[in-house]
């Protein structure tokens, strides 16, 4: 009989805090180390006093066995075996749970080697939205098709927002419906883990009572999770164009995404150039 991923996943959870573990001295920890120390790295019972467990509890961790640790432990682990931010996600990843700081996190910045990176796009509008889809930072090719985003304020500039309440957005999109709809169980699915955060409560109650769209779809609970798709784009000054958009999650933010429009025929990316000069 195959094991479950479940059982896979506890396996390899219990291996990583091992491997931790006996990479750190006791020095290291701020404990004393004796002379003779047969075990490489810390003592499990070391780990456990550390991180005020029990140490019972915590061999079954490291033995892969499917006790569930709660994000609060998880961080008192984390802690004792001082894992690094990469090492800490990857920990609370295998045991299926949410970092604390990602629920509650507020500032969502655009590192410099991220915002080169959106710019080297020149033919391909790319912008990038936070976990609640507002939009973060824009390239040229962007502002040349959906038009400048810096001319909307704090809640108009989010994505949910502009689909329902701009009427200039609405207009570019030939298939608003469609894509107001898909959009909207995207984005349900994508935002799953903010339920009951202010700031999502707060775009929903906004949303609800200035869309009578939202307010109709909004109810279902539609779920979509789709990592491509196609637009057809209505410029007023451009005519008629196609673009794939495909999103990609941004490494070390939870929720962010950037999202790129590749022109889908030569027409297409000729009046992209010309709206560019």
């Amino acid at each position: 009989m195959e094991d479950s991923p479940s059982e896979i996943r506890s396996r390899e959870f219990g291996a990583f805090l091992r491997s931790r573990r006996e990479k750190l001295t006791p020095q290291s920890v701020g404990l004393r180390g004796g002379d003779r120390r047969r075990a490489r790295g810390l003592r499990r019972e070391e780990v456990a006093l550390l991180a005020d467990v029990g140490i019972t509890w915590y061999t079954w961790l490291e033995q892969g066995r499917e006790v569930h640790a709660s994000a609060e432990v998880l961080t008192s682990l984390a802690e004792a075996l001082k894992l690094d931010p990469a090492e800490r996600a990857h920990l609370f990843q295998l045991a299926d749970r949410t970092p604390p700081e990602a629920k509650n996190q507020r500032s969502e910045v655009i590192e410099e080697p991220l915002r080169r990176l959106l710019d080297s796009f020149t033919l391909q509008p790319a912008y990038i939205i936070g976990r609640l889809w507002d939009l973060l930072a824009w390239n040229p090719a962007a502002a040349a098709l959906f038009g400048d985003y810096g001319r909307l304020n704090g809640e108009d500039r989010n994505i949910l927002s502009m689909l329902f309440l701009d009427q200039s957005h609405r207009d570019l999109l030939l298939d608003w419906e469609e894509i107001a709809r898909t959009t909207l169980a995207m984005f349900r699915a994508d935002t799953a883990g903010q339920t009951g955060q202010p700031d999502f409560e707060r775009l929903v109650a906004r949303l609800t009572a200035k869309s009578a769209p939202f307010r109709e779809w909004w109810p279902r609970q539609d779920v979509l999770r789709r990592l491509s798709g196609s637009k057809r784009i209505a410029h007023p000054e451009g005519g008629t164009m196609v673009f794939e958009n495909t999103s990609f999650a941004v490494g070390e933010h939870p929720g962010m995404k950037m999202i790129v429009y590749t022109p889908l025929d030569e027409a297409t990316k000729e009046k992209l150039k010309a709206l560019l000069g």
